[in-house]
């Protein structure tokens, strides 16, 4: 009996530094709207008067949930493109989490565009200085699909190259 040694699939090159940092920026842009979010749940003047945040956030009630619920989500949603250049964690094959991150990127720049053009919440703002913090704390939010195009092309980049491979 003769045995054959079966070689092992050849491993996706590791992801280049400047993805590693963009994917890990796309985190921490969600960071600043989140703590402001959390402020305004909080209680923390953020330039909302008491009625707005009553008839339009339903904060003090049910609103803080939300309102503090949507930054945990926002910073989880942040946090998922560290996936595309993690080399121990791979939740999905590559063949499906490709497409996935173009839809998602697809997704955020079609939000941000969308966002960028209809945004109503700062008109319940008081004018000065919470405008100012405002654009502050959410303008991180408009590079995230650029970085995530970019950690997606990347990825997609990286994983075709061992597609390839693989085919030889």
């Amino acid at each position: 009996m003769t045995t054959t040694a079966i070689s092992p699939l050849p491993a996706a090159a590791p992801a280049p530094a400047w993805a590693r940092r963009a994917a890990h920026a796309i985190a921490l842009c969600a960071v600043p709207s989140g703590l402001w979010r959390i402020a305004m749940a909080s209680g923390v003047y953020v330039g909302y008067g008491d009625q707005v945040l009553r008839e339009v956030y339903g904060i003090p009630g049910r609103g803080i949930a939300y309102v503090v619920g949507l930054a945990v989500l926002a910073e989880l949603a942040a946090l998922s493109p560290v996936l595309l250049v993690s080399d121990r964690w791979r939740p999905l094959r590559p063949g499906v989490l490709a497409p996935l991150a173009w839809t998602a990127s697809g997704v955020l720049v079609l939000g941000a565009l969308s966002v960028l053009f209809t945004v109503d919440s700062h008109s319940y703002l008081a004018s000065g200085t919470p405008q100012t913090v405002w654009g502050f704390v959410f303008a991180p939010l408009l590079a995230v699909p650029a970085l995530m195009t970019a950690v997606t092309w990347s990825y997609a980049k990286r994983h075709r190259a061992r597609a390839r491979a693989r085919a030889r």
